[in-house]
Protein backbone atom coordinates (compact mmCIF):
# COMPACT_ATOMS: atom_id res chain seq x y z
CA UNK A 1 0.00 0.00 0.00
CA UNK A 2 2.79 2.43 0.93
CA UNK A 3 4.62 1.63 -2.31
CA UNK A 4 1.46 2.38 -4.31
CA UNK A 5 1.00 5.70 -2.50
CA UNK A 6 4.62 6.70 -3.14
CA UNK A 7 4.22 5.83 -6.87
CA UNK A 8 1.03 7.87 -7.16
CA UNK A 9 2.69 10.82 -5.46
CA UNK A 10 5.68 10.64 -7.80
CA UNK A 11 3.40 10.54 -10.85
CA UNK A 12 1.47 13.55 -9.53
CA UNK A 13 4.63 15.57 -8.95
CA UNK A 14 5.88 14.70 -12.44
CA UNK A 15 2.57 15.72 -13.99
CA UNK A 16 2.68 19.02 -12.10
CA UNK A 17 6.22 19.74 -13.25
CA UNK A 18 5.51 18.85 -16.88
CA UNK A 19 2.23 20.75 -16.91
CA UNK A 20 3.85 23.78 -15.30
CA UNK A 21 6.64 23.73 -17.85
CA UNK A 22 4.10 23.53 -20.67
CA UNK A 23 2.16 26.49 -19.32
CA UNK A 24 5.33 28.52 -18.76
CA UNK A 25 6.45 27.93 -22.34
CA UNK A 26 3.09 28.81 -23.91
CA UNK A 27 2.73 32.01 -25.96
CA UNK A 28 0.23 34.60 -24.79
CA UNK A 29 -2.25 36.25 -27.13
CA UNK A 30 -1.57 39.61 -25.46
CA UNK A 31 1.79 40.67 -24.09
CA UNK A 32 3.12 43.90 -22.58
CA UNK A 33 6.26 46.02 -22.72
CA UNK A 34 7.35 48.75 -20.35
CA UNK A 35 10.16 51.27 -20.12
CA UNK A 36 11.11 49.58 -16.83
CA UNK A 37 10.42 46.02 -17.95
CA UNK A 38 12.80 43.08 -18.41
CA UNK A 39 12.97 40.70 -21.38
CA UNK A 40 13.51 37.84 -18.91
CA UNK A 41 9.92 38.38 -17.74
CA UNK A 42 6.93 36.53 -19.24
CA UNK A 43 5.68 39.83 -20.74
CA UNK A 44 2.51 39.80 -18.67
CA UNK A 45 0.89 42.99 -17.49
CA UNK A 46 2.42 42.60 -14.03
CA UNK A 47 5.80 41.41 -15.35
CA UNK A 48 6.29 43.19 -18.71
CA UNK A 49 9.16 42.83 -21.14
CA UNK A 50 11.56 45.64 -21.98
CA UNK A 51 11.61 45.49 -25.82
CA UNK A 52 9.39 44.55 -28.75
CA UNK A 53 12.04 42.02 -29.81
CA UNK A 54 11.83 40.41 -26.39
CA UNK A 55 8.03 40.26 -26.49
CA UNK A 56 7.66 38.87 -30.02
CA UNK A 57 8.67 35.24 -29.25
CA UNK A 58 6.36 35.21 -26.22
CA UNK A 59 3.37 36.44 -28.27
CA UNK A 60 1.20 34.03 -30.25
CA UNK A 61 0.65 34.52 -33.97
CA UNK A 62 -2.27 36.89 -34.43
CA UNK A 63 -1.70 38.28 -30.95
CA UNK A 64 -0.96 41.78 -29.72
CA UNK A 65 1.91 43.58 -28.00
CA UNK A 66 0.88 46.65 -25.96
CA UNK A 67 2.95 49.38 -24.33
CA UNK A 68 2.18 49.92 -20.64
CA UNK A 69 4.00 53.24 -20.37
CA UNK A 70 6.30 55.52 -22.38
CA UNK A 71 9.65 54.09 -23.38
CA UNK A 72 12.06 53.17 -26.11
CA UNK A 73 11.34 49.60 -27.15
CA UNK A 74 13.96 48.99 -29.82
CA UNK A 75 14.13 47.62 -33.34
CA UNK A 76 12.24 44.46 -34.20
CA UNK A 77 11.83 41.95 -37.04
CA UNK A 78 8.32 40.56 -37.47
CA UNK A 79 7.78 37.13 -39.02
CA UNK A 80 4.12 36.43 -38.18
CA UNK A 81 0.71 38.06 -37.91
CA UNK A 82 0.80 40.50 -35.02
CA UNK A 83 -0.35 43.89 -33.73
CA UNK A 84 2.12 46.24 -32.03
CA UNK A 85 0.19 49.03 -30.34
CA UNK A 86 1.93 51.92 -28.60
CA UNK A 87 -1.34 53.28 -27.25
CA UNK A 88 -1.64 57.00 -26.61
CA UNK A 89 1.83 57.44 -25.15
CA UNK A 90 5.38 57.74 -26.49
CA UNK A 91 6.19 54.22 -27.67
CA UNK A 92 9.57 54.74 -29.29
CA UNK A 93 11.72 52.77 -31.70
CA UNK A 94 15.03 54.62 -31.70
CA UNK A 95 17.70 53.09 -33.96
CA UNK A 96 21.13 53.94 -35.30
CA UNK A 97 22.75 52.31 -38.32
CA UNK A 98 19.97 49.79 -38.85
CA UNK A 99 16.29 49.47 -39.80
CA UNK A 100 13.56 50.31 -37.33
CA UNK A 101 10.94 47.62 -38.05
CA UNK A 102 11.32 44.86 -40.66
CA UNK A 103 8.28 42.82 -41.71
CA UNK A 104 9.18 39.50 -43.32
CA UNK A 105 6.13 37.38 -42.73
CA UNK A 106 4.21 34.58 -44.45
CA UNK A 107 1.98 35.28 -47.49
CA UNK A 108 -1.14 35.05 -45.29
CA UNK A 109 0.09 37.21 -42.41
CA UNK A 110 -1.31 40.62 -41.45
CA UNK A 111 0.85 43.06 -39.49
CA UNK A 112 -0.46 46.18 -37.72
CA UNK A 113 1.83 48.91 -36.36
CA UNK A 114 -0.05 51.55 -34.37
CA UNK A 115 0.93 54.56 -32.31
CA UNK A 116 4.73 54.27 -32.68
CA UNK A 117 7.43 56.94 -32.83
CA UNK A 118 10.13 55.49 -35.11
CA UNK A 119 13.27 57.64 -35.21
CA UNK A 120 16.48 57.00 -37.13
CA UNK A 121 18.29 59.95 -35.47
CA UNK A 122 20.04 60.67 -38.79
CA UNK A 123 21.84 57.32 -39.05
CA UNK A 124 19.06 54.73 -39.14
CA UNK A 125 18.56 53.09 -42.56
CA UNK A 126 14.80 52.60 -43.11
CA UNK A 127 11.93 53.26 -40.74
CA UNK A 128 9.69 50.35 -41.82
CA UNK A 129 10.61 47.73 -44.43
CA UNK A 130 7.86 45.50 -45.80
CA UNK A 131 9.65 42.52 -47.36
CA UNK A 132 6.93 39.84 -47.23
CA UNK A 133 3.40 39.32 -45.92
CA UNK A 134 -0.23 39.64 -46.94
CA UNK A 135 -0.75 43.16 -45.60
CA UNK A 136 0.85 45.93 -43.61
CA UNK A 137 -1.15 48.52 -41.66
CA UNK A 138 0.64 51.62 -40.36
CA UNK A 139 -1.63 53.75 -38.17
CA UNK A 140 -0.92 56.93 -36.18
CA UNK A 141 2.85 56.59 -36.42
CA UNK A 142 5.66 59.13 -36.80
CA UNK A 143 8.62 57.99 -38.90
CA UNK A 144 11.53 60.40 -39.07
CA UNK A 145 15.21 61.01 -39.70
CA UNK A 146 16.24 57.91 -41.65
CA UNK A 147 19.01 57.92 -44.24
CA UNK A 148 16.95 55.98 -46.78
CA UNK A 149 13.16 55.66 -46.61
CA UNK A 150 10.43 56.18 -44.07
CA UNK A 151 8.36 53.25 -45.41
CA UNK A 152 9.96 50.90 -47.96
CA UNK A 153 7.64 48.38 -49.64
CA UNK A 154 9.52 45.87 -51.79
CA UNK A 155 6.94 43.08 -51.99
CA UNK A 156 3.51 42.48 -53.41
CA UNK A 157 0.59 42.72 -51.01
CA UNK A 158 -1.65 45.34 -49.48
CA UNK A 159 -0.42 48.42 -47.66
CA UNK A 160 -2.53 50.80 -45.58
CA UNK A 161 -1.05 54.00 -44.13
CA UNK A 162 -3.38 56.15 -42.06
CA UNK A 163 -2.88 59.29 -39.96
CA UNK A 164 0.88 58.99 -40.12
CA UNK A 165 3.71 61.56 -40.34
CA UNK A 166 6.89 61.00 -42.37
CA UNK A 167 9.52 63.72 -42.21
CA UNK A 168 13.24 64.25 -42.52
CA UNK A 169 13.88 60.97 -44.37
CA UNK A 170 16.83 61.55 -46.70
CA UNK A 171 15.81 58.90 -49.24
CA UNK A 172 12.09 59.65 -49.31
CA UNK A 173 8.84 59.31 -47.40
CA UNK A 174 6.89 56.31 -48.74
CA UNK A 175 8.15 54.14 -51.59
CA UNK A 176 6.10 51.29 -53.03
CA UNK A 177 8.24 49.42 -55.56
CA UNK A 178 7.64 45.67 -55.42
CA UNK A 179 10.40 43.47 -56.82
CA UNK A 180 7.85 40.66 -57.18
CA UNK A 181 4.08 40.47 -57.17
CA UNK A 182 1.71 43.42 -57.24
CA UNK A 183 1.32 46.00 -54.46
CA UNK A 184 -1.83 47.98 -53.69
CA UNK A 185 -1.63 50.87 -51.25
CA UNK A 186 -4.17 53.15 -49.60
CA UNK A 187 -2.78 56.26 -47.92
CA UNK A 188 -5.13 58.47 -45.92
CA UNK A 189 -4.69 61.44 -43.59
CA UNK A 190 -0.92 61.23 -43.91
CA UNK A 191 1.80 63.90 -44.12
CA UNK A 192 4.91 62.98 -46.15
CA UNK A 193 6.67 66.33 -45.79
CA UNK A 194 10.30 67.50 -45.79
CA UNK A 195 11.78 64.31 -47.23
CA UNK A 196 13.60 63.67 -50.53
CA UNK A 197 10.14 62.92 -52.00
CA UNK A 198 6.70 62.39 -50.53
CA UNK A 199 5.05 59.33 -52.08
CA UNK A 200 6.63 57.25 -54.88
CA UNK A 201 5.09 54.26 -56.64
CA UNK A 202 7.10 52.28 -59.17
CA UNK A 203 6.45 49.31 -61.43
CA UNK A 204 3.70 46.91 -60.47
CA UNK A 205 2.15 49.20 -57.88
CA UNK A 206 -1.19 50.97 -57.53
CA UNK A 207 -1.73 53.58 -54.83
CA UNK A 208 -4.62 55.80 -53.85
CA UNK A 209 -3.92 58.85 -51.68
CA UNK A 210 -6.73 60.74 -49.92
CA UNK A 211 -6.69 63.78 -47.64
CA UNK A 212 -2.92 63.84 -47.40
CA UNK A 213 0.06 66.15 -47.93
CA UNK A 214 3.36 65.76 -49.77
CA UNK A 215 4.93 69.16 -49.27
CA UNK A 216 8.31 70.75 -48.73
CA UNK A 217 10.16 67.82 -50.27
CA UNK A 218 13.49 68.23 -52.08
CA UNK A 219 12.18 66.36 -55.14
CA UNK A 220 8.64 65.42 -56.10
CA UNK A 221 5.62 65.48 -53.84
CA UNK A 222 3.68 62.66 -55.52
CA UNK A 223 5.52 60.55 -58.13
CA UNK A 224 4.59 57.56 -60.29
CA UNK A 225 7.38 55.86 -62.22
CA UNK A 226 7.56 52.97 -64.71
CA UNK A 227 4.36 51.45 -66.10
CA UNK A 228 2.09 49.87 -65.03
CA UNK A 229 2.43 52.09 -61.92
CA UNK A 230 -0.66 54.18 -61.16
CA UNK A 231 -1.13 56.87 -58.52
CA UNK A 232 -4.56 58.35 -57.76
CA UNK A 233 -4.48 61.48 -55.60
CA UNK A 234 -7.68 62.95 -54.16
CA UNK A 235 -8.30 65.88 -51.84
CA UNK A 236 -4.60 66.34 -51.12
CA UNK A 237 -1.82 68.95 -51.26
CA UNK A 238 1.51 69.00 -53.11
CA UNK A 239 3.09 72.34 -52.22
CA UNK A 240 6.56 73.84 -51.96
CA UNK A 241 8.38 70.86 -53.44
CA UNK A 242 10.74 70.97 -56.38
CA UNK A 243 8.02 69.26 -58.44
CA UNK A 244 4.45 68.92 -57.25
CA UNK A 245 3.21 65.94 -59.28
CA UNK A 246 5.48 63.80 -61.46
CA UNK A 247 4.80 60.93 -63.89
CA UNK A 248 7.68 59.18 -65.68
CA UNK A 249 8.35 56.13 -67.85
CA UNK A 250 4.73 55.63 -68.99
CA UNK A 251 3.32 55.68 -65.45
CA UNK A 252 -0.06 57.33 -64.78
CA UNK A 253 -1.19 59.89 -62.19
CA UNK A 254 -4.83 60.96 -61.76
CA UNK A 255 -5.76 64.08 -59.78
CA UNK A 256 -9.05 65.15 -58.21
CA UNK A 257 -9.46 68.12 -55.85
CA UNK A 258 -5.69 68.45 -55.46
CA UNK A 259 -3.85 71.69 -54.63
CA UNK A 260 -0.52 72.01 -56.44
CA UNK A 261 1.13 75.28 -55.50
CA UNK A 262 4.44 76.94 -54.79
CA UNK A 263 6.61 74.23 -56.32
CA UNK A 264 9.99 75.62 -57.39
CA UNK A 265 10.54 73.83 -60.72
CA UNK A 266 7.24 72.33 -61.95
CA UNK A 267 3.69 72.03 -60.73
CA UNK A 268 2.92 69.08 -63.00
CA UNK A 269 5.71 67.21 -64.79
CA UNK A 270 4.98 64.40 -67.26
CA UNK A 271 8.07 63.04 -69.02
CA UNK A 272 9.26 59.92 -70.86
CA UNK A 273 5.65 59.10 -71.82
CA UNK A 274 4.32 59.53 -68.31
CA UNK A 275 0.73 60.80 -68.07
CA UNK A 276 -0.95 63.17 -65.63
CA UNK A 277 -4.73 63.32 -65.91
CA UNK A 278 -6.37 66.16 -63.91
CA UNK A 279 -10.06 65.65 -63.22
CA UNK A 280 -12.30 68.16 -61.40
CA UNK A 281 -11.72 70.79 -58.71
CA UNK A 282 -7.94 70.94 -58.87
CA UNK A 283 -6.15 74.15 -57.85
CA UNK A 284 -2.89 74.38 -59.79
CA UNK A 285 -1.38 77.80 -59.19
CA UNK A 286 1.77 79.61 -58.27
CA UNK A 287 4.12 77.20 -60.03
CA UNK A 288 6.67 78.15 -62.72
CA UNK A 289 5.34 78.12 -66.27
CA UNK A 290 7.43 76.34 -68.92
CA UNK A 291 9.13 78.77 -71.30
CA UNK A 292 6.87 79.98 -74.14
CA UNK A 293 3.70 78.54 -72.65
CA UNK A 294 0.76 80.70 -71.46
CA UNK A 295 -0.10 80.84 -67.78
CA UNK A 296 -2.76 78.18 -67.28
CA UNK A 297 -3.70 77.75 -63.67
CA UNK A 298 -7.45 77.09 -63.54
CA UNK A 299 -9.75 74.36 -64.77
CA UNK A 300 -11.31 74.89 -68.19
CA UNK A 301 -14.68 76.61 -68.00
CA UNK A 302 -15.59 76.66 -71.68
CA UNK A 303 -16.18 74.04 -74.34
CA UNK A 304 -12.95 74.81 -76.20
CA UNK A 305 -9.61 75.89 -74.83
CA UNK A 306 -6.93 77.51 -76.99
CA UNK A 307 -3.65 75.62 -76.91
CA UNK A 308 -0.22 77.22 -76.54
CA UNK A 309 0.80 79.24 -79.57
CA UNK A 310 -2.52 81.05 -79.93
CA UNK A 311 -3.05 84.56 -78.65
CA UNK A 312 -5.71 83.59 -76.12
CA UNK A 313 -4.65 82.34 -72.72
CA UNK A 314 -5.16 78.66 -72.07
CA UNK A 315 -7.60 77.97 -69.23
CA UNK A 316 -6.39 74.52 -68.31
CA UNK A 317 -3.49 73.45 -66.08
CA UNK A 318 -0.06 73.49 -67.67
CA UNK A 319 1.63 70.12 -67.84
CA UNK A 320 5.28 70.21 -68.78
CA UNK A 321 5.41 67.40 -71.31
CA UNK A 322 2.82 65.53 -73.30
CA UNK A 323 -0.45 64.48 -71.70
CA UNK A 324 -2.96 62.65 -73.86
CA UNK A 325 -3.10 63.81 -77.49
CA UNK A 326 -2.38 67.48 -76.73
CA UNK A 327 0.74 69.19 -75.52
CA UNK A 328 0.64 71.48 -72.46
CA UNK A 329 -3.17 71.87 -72.19
CA UNK A 330 -5.57 69.63 -70.32
CA UNK A 331 -9.24 70.15 -69.50
CA UNK A 332 -10.86 69.27 -66.21
CA UNK A 333 -12.96 66.53 -67.79
CA UNK A 334 -10.27 64.97 -69.98
CA UNK A 335 -9.38 65.22 -73.66
CA UNK A 336 -11.34 63.46 -76.40
CA UNK A 337 -10.09 65.25 -79.51
CA UNK A 338 -7.55 67.90 -80.36
CA UNK A 339 -8.65 69.58 -83.57
CA UNK A 340 -7.18 72.85 -84.84
CA UNK A 341 -5.32 73.16 -81.56
CA UNK A 342 -8.53 73.27 -79.54
CA UNK A 343 -9.19 70.96 -76.63
CA UNK A 344 -12.75 69.63 -76.54
CA UNK A 345 -14.51 68.82 -73.30
CA UNK A 346 -16.24 65.48 -72.91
Amino acid sequence: MMRAMRWACAVGVLATVVGGASRAGAQATRTWVSGVGDDANPCSRTAPCRTFAGAIPKTAAGGEINALDPGGFGAVTITKSIIIDGGNMLAGVLVSGTNGIVVSAAPTDRVVLRGLDINGIGTGVNGIRFLAGASLHVERCTIANFTTLGIDVTTGGKVFVKDTILRGNAGGGIQIAPSSGSAQATIEGTHADDNLFGVHVKGNALATVHDSSASGNAGAGFWAETAPAELNVDGSVAANNQTGIRATDSALVRLTAVTVSGNSADGLLAETSGQIVPFTSNLIAGNPTPAGVPVCEIDAGTTTVPCPGESAVCQAPVVKGKVGPCRHCKTKQGVTTCSACAVQLQ
